[in-house]
């Protein structure tokens, strides 16, 4: 699980602007394929970003797409990639109609993840796995 560093004080969310809210910083833990990512490192975390509840749970969504995409674009293009290994392409198709489901439901402000993006990489997925 992520670790979370919260906010001294309330502020402005980076994700929605939406001023004194309580604040979360996810600066470490693993990517959705189980890579140890670091944000705290001075060299990966120069301007760190504060986001709300809402944007928190929606970043951690944009981060599994983002891991996803590119995982997928590594396999278009005949690279190695996680989505080759054991039932990960499954996992990944399931995750993202999972976000992509979320987005039609308006359960998620949608101002990190791209609804469009979304649906394509959905479909790309399952294109793939069939």
């Amino acid at each position: 699980m992520d670790a979370n560093t919260a906010s001294p004080s309330a502020g402005k969310c980076d994700g929605c602007a939406t001023a004194d809210v309580p604040l979360t910083k996810i600066s470490l833990g693993r990517d959705f394929f189980g890579r140890v990512y670091d944000r705290l490192s001075p060299n990966a975390d120069l301007s760190p970003k504060w986001y709300c509840d809402a944007c928190s749970v929606e970043k951690n969504l944009q981060r599994d797409f983002r891991d996803i995409k590119s995982e997928f674009d590594k396999l278009s293009k005949e690279a190695a990639s996680a989505l080759s290994q054991g039932d990960q392409l499954e996992r990944a198709t399931l995750r993202v109609k999972e976000i992509a489901a979320m987005i039609a439901a308006n359960a998620i402000k949608r101002t990190l993840l791209k609804p469009d993006e979304v649906a394509t990489l959905a479909r790309s997925l399952e294109s793939r796995r069939g």
